[in-house]
């Protein structure tokens, strides 16, 4: 992945742009962990990945990793940034609701990328794919 994110500092970047970059991590990170578990037609990945990537099933996995205390003050003050932060559009697929908790995740994940926290990101994005597959289709 990008090795150098020095030039960005995530402390001051506002959720949006946390978001922005959270979604293209969580991609990347959801596409290899299709083709590692055997699946390699187009449709069948793009089917699959909407499972992980929807805006309901980014909202339930936020909603879990909290319910779960698995968050640290520092994390939980990233979501509720996420979570506040004003997009000023909704996709007309879910509720405004759903689509503030998945841009509250999609934001720490860009966080923790940006704070080079690979680690800590790698754990997060483990445990998201166990929510995700425990409760089945999300989308």
């Amino acid at each position: 992945m990008v090795s150098d994110t020095s030039v960005v500092d995530e402390k001051q970047l506002n959720s949006l742009a946390l978001a922005y970059m959270g979604d293209a991590v969580f991609e990347k990170y959801v596409r290899l962990h299709l083709l590692r578990s055997g699946k390699v037609k187009p449709h069948k990945l793009h089917k699959e990945a909407t499972n992980y990537v929807s805006a309901k099933a980014q909202a339930k996995i936020i909603h879990a990793l909290m319910d779960k205390g698995d968050l640290s003050e520092e994390e939980l003050a990233v979501v509720r940034r996420g979570r506040n932060a004003k997009s000023g559009t909704v996709p007309k697929n879910t509720d405004v609701q759903t689509y503030r908790y998945s841009t509250a995740f999609e934001a720490l994940l860009g966080y923790l990328f940006l704070a080079g926290r690979e680690e800590r990101l790698q754990e997060l994005v483990d445990a998201a794919f166990g929510i995700v597959e425990e409760g089945g289709s999300t989308s």
